[in-house]
């Protein structure tokens, strides 16, 4: 398991490393999530890593943004249970044939 504490260190981290799937929240410091998540989807080297976004921002207008820059899933904090995430991650490599 890989950990940035930011935004900035999330890309380096996923451009360095190549993770089979990134969990991702919006809320960080230097860069958002957003911007994150753009920024991943827009670099051939990192575009095939599947994105999971956990929030806790649960407006549709937030959720739609996240699906449209390229996440594969969606959670708000709030309401995931550790097996949805669980499920999910699961869901997510084995579709990547990891």
């Amino acid at each position: 398991m890989l950990v940035a504490v930011d935004g900035e260190e999330a890309l380096r981290v996923a451009r360095a490393e190549r993770p089979d799937v990134v969990l991702l929240d919006l809320i960080m410091p230097k860069l958002q999530g957003f911007e994150v998540l753009k920024a991943l989807k827009q670099d051939a080297a990192t575009s095939p890593i599947p994105v999971i976004v956990l929030s806790n921002l649960g407006q549709e207008r937030d959720v739609r943004q996240a699906m449209e820059l390229g996440a594969v899933a969606y959670f708000i904090k709030a309401h995931l249970s550790l097996q949805e995430l669980v499920q999910k991650v699961g869901e997510v490599l084995v579709a990547g044939g990891t």
